[in-house]
């Protein structure tokens, strides 16, 4: 069955039509059991991608806080080769991010052909909490829907494969998990009071992320809502739908892995003819002249 929840293009979104809490009928053990090969199939899928070169592969990774998006990275991206991946987290633009259009510094950050890169939040954030905190007009954030839009369809036709996640946690979950890092002295570093601040918005921001996931969820780039009550769950909902995703592709990057083989090896044998060429000269004995007086 599908774990991830496909947002349809052209529907409109309501969070509260997903659950949070969803388990496909498993427990813990179950989807570990069946994670555990999907990780090996991710690590020789990003193995192809990388050696092929042909297209890239950029995971957005969208929720609230505590929502669990460094613990996706981590564990369904564990065995990856880190050579052929990248994670950029986008936090508070910086003054010179602030000067240029919203997707500078986004555009700056995408994979290039053979990696695979992850955006742990990303450029949603500015139709996000700019919205939500009234960062920037009405008329300004409202224009951006469509802008990314174009902007993710340019990147779908220069073969970039977009995956986007909305990892959906439930207010009482997220609760929970702020205050399970009171009382765990090596997650307390995480802790900030500005958590507990953004929870105020939270009908806010779940108004702007079914806004989001309406409009920017299109053939070329759908959104995937992700039920993340179960850390164990969302994890496998995202590896399962990063497979689905990239199998397709497995035998045109073997195709193209065979061929550039084939040219190398041909290659190869033409050098190695011209070093047995040159060989065979050398060792021609030869003719010495002498001269009488």
């Amino acid at each position: 069955m599908p774990y991830a929840l496909k947002v349809k293009p052209g529907t409109k979104v309501k969070l509260s039509d997903f659950p949070t809490d969803e388990t496909g009928g498993l427990d813990k053990d179950a989807a570990r059991r069946l994670l555990r090969p999907m990780k090996d199939q991710i690590r020789d899928l990003q193995g192809l991608l990388y050696a092929a070169s042909q297209n890239s592969v950029l995971i957005v990774l969208q929720g609230m806080d505590t929502s669990g998006k460094d613990g996706t990275v981590s564990s369904v991206l564990e065995s990856v080769n880190p050579l052929g991946c990248r994670v950029w987290p986008f936090k508070t633009p910086t003054p010179l991010e602030l000067s240029h259009d919203f997707l500078w510094r986004v555009h700056n950050k995408v994979p290039e052909k053979g990696m695979m890169t992850v955006f742990n939040r990303s450029h949603y954030e500015d139709v996000l909490i700019a919205r939500v905190k009234d960062l920037v007009p009405r008329s300004v954030w409202s224009k951006r829907y469509n802008q990314i839009n174009e902007f993710e369809e340019l990147l779908t036709e220069s073969g970039t494969i977009i995956l986007k996640f909305f990892l959906h946690i439930s207010k009482n979950e997220q609760k929970e998990r702020l205050m399970k890092r009171e009382e765990e002295p090596l997650k307390a570093w995480k802790l900030s009071a500005g958590d507990w601040l953004e929870r105020q918005y939270w009908r806010q921001y779940q108004t702007a992320y079914e806004a989001a996931l309406t409009k920017c969820s299109t053939k070329a780039a759908p959104w995937y809502v992700i039920p993340a009550d179960h850390k164990w769950y969302r994890d496998l909902a995202v590896a399962q739908r990063i497979v689905d995703t990239l199998e397709p592709y497995q035998s045109k990057w073997l195709d193209s892995l065979d061929e550039l083989g084939k040219n190398q090896l041909a290659e190869i044998e033409l050098l190695r003819e011209h070093e047995r060429s040159a060989d065979a000269l050398e060792a021609v004995p030869t003719n010495k002249v002498s001269s009488k007086s």
